[in-house]
């Protein structure tokens, strides 16, 4: 077991073999083809753009857009950016995956069916390979808090190491309401209770974002579409709760921008991708917040230590 786990079990990882899809972009509309590849122990989750050969690391410094969607951009090359990154960057932080190489031929990841599923099924084709060598956790030391027009996202420490959320929600359309949900990150919860949740969207909106030049390729294929009280997808919902589990996924993908392992807990009321990617900026801020932990690798029967990587400057 990996990911978010106690910082003395969690050891690098990557894939065992290439692995790839074609897909939509949500917001552009444009085909796109991803490949998932492994990567040296270190490399940490890198995209690269290979229409441009330009690589962009997978950090919270290089976001550049919050609309809809978390999307980063290479430094000095504002022309290479990708965006809807969070669903891929959930399903690898979920799956305890810290290093691979994301080759994208266009500037936003395929959406597939809207949930972070599919990216789980491709790392689970490719297989998975866990080095003897400790992943780097960022220990959270003092709480952290960023708010805008009564909406908040705050990160603690905690007791126990390993990541912890608490999201709610709260929407007028009467099919979502209010929701909440309190969990543990794991790769078995993360798997069980968040990967299969999709993005949603509100049937009112649908129009105002199109001629925004945002949700081209958008369809009830890859969303939940709500008209008020109504889901207006054939199938339904995958669990009553599906809108705040999705916020909630939204969240591990953000935070997985820390660039390591979350060691706290994340508290957030109406937060999204504005306010996640402003918690980590803020955290990031305050030196006295946080401590990257070292990490051991096993020579001979013996523990030697690594240097810890430091946490990339604010852009």
């Amino acid at each position: 077991m990996d990911g978010f786990l106690p910082m003395d079990r969690a050891r690098r990882k990557t894939l065992k073999s290439a692995i790839g899809c074609v897909g939509v972009g949500l917001h552009s509309g444009r085909r796109v083809a991803l490949t998932l590849r492994p990567a040296a122990i270190g490399t940490g989750i890198v995209f690269r753009r290979t229409d441009l050969n330009i690589d962009i690391p997978a950090r919270f410094d290089r976001v550049v857009d919050t609309r809809l969607c978390t999307a980063l951009v290479a430094e000095g090359a504002p022309e290479a950016r990708i965006g809807t990154v969070e669903h891929v960057m959930a399903a690898l932080a979920g799956t305890g995956v810290t290093d691979a190489l994301i080759e994208l031929d266009g500037a936003e990841v395929p959406i597939l069916d809207g949930s972070a599923a599919p990216f789980v099924f491709l790392i689970d084709c490719a297989g998975t390979v866990t080095h003897n060598v400790a992943a780097p956790v960022i220990e959270v030391l003092k709480s952290v808090r960023v708010e805008e027009n009564g909406a908040f996202a705050e990160i603690h420490p905690t007791a126990l190491p390993g990541f912890e959320a608490d999201l709610g929600i709260e929407f007028a359309a009467p099919a979502i309401g209010t929701q909440s949900l309190a969990l543990r990150i794991t790769p078995a919860s993360f798997r069980a209770g968040l990967a299969e949740a999709r993005t949603f969207a509100l049937a009112e909106e649908i129009a105002r974002l199109r001629a925004a030049g945002l949700a081209q390729g958008g369809s009830l294929a890859n969303a939940v579409v709500v008209d008020g009280p109504m889901v207006i997808n054939p199938g339904g919902l995958r669990r009553p709760d599906e809108f705040v589990r999705h916020k909630l996924l939204d969240v591990v993908g953000d935070l997985a921008l820390a660039g390591a392992a979350l060691s706290g807990r994340f508290v957030g009321r109406r937060s999204g991708h504005a306010l996640n990617n402003r918690l980590l900026r803020a955290l990031f801020a305050d030196r006295s917040a946080w401590r990257m932990a070292e990490g051991e690798v096993q020579t001979d029967g013996a523990m030697v230590r690594l240097p810890a990587a430091a946490a990339p400057a604010i852009a």
